[in-house]
């Protein structure tokens, strides 16, 4: 019995020693606008299992890290309102631009680059070691009307100006 543990224990080791590296990867992001121009965001990716094993061990904490991105670059607290290993649910306070020009409402979305998160994890030492993909597969923004404006595989999504129509 103990020769069958140590042999399994022993391929084991070999599989993750010849597994190719894998890391984040952002599958989607949806964004979805209310009549304020606040945001509430949807962001569903995959985790290696080294990385989920970060997160089920309390070692990373990606509540606490996309808050922390997002405070960053808005001007009004962010709140996360999920997060689990493959997903995150966060709001944030006046996203879009909001001008009325002859009682007509346009909102503008600024733009929203995973460059950053990119450069960041290159500085760790485990870099060299996987191969993460911070660019949604799909990304969709939704104004207040259902207009909607989709965008595949982007590191940087774009700004964005639509008129609201009544």
């Amino acid at each position: 019995m103990k020769k069958i543990l140590c042999l399994i224990i022993g391929f084991s080791l070999v599989a993750l020693a010849v597994m190719p590296a894998q890391a984040f990867m952002m599958k989607s992001l949806s964004i979805t606008l209310d009549q304020s121009g606040n945001a509430d965001m949807d962001l569903q990716y995959d985790l290696s299992f080294f990385e989920q094993s970060a997160v089920f061990f309390k070692i990373a904490d990606p509540a606490g890290e996309l808050q922390s991105a997002f405070n960053s670059g808005s001007a009004e607290p962010v709140t996360v309102t999920g997060a689990t290993s493959s997903s995150a649910q966060v709001h944030v306070p006046s996203f879009a631009d909001m001008t009325i020009v002859n009682g007509k409402t346009t909102m503008t979305t600024p733009s929203v680059s995973f460059e950053r998160a990119e450069q960041v994890l290159n500085n760790y030492w485990f870099a060299s070691f996987v191969t993460p993909d911070f660019s949604p597969g799909l990304t969709t923004i939704t104004f207040p009307d259902g207009y909607k404006e989709l965008f595949n595989d982007r590191l940087t999504i774009p700004s964005v100006t639509h008129r609201i129509s009544s």
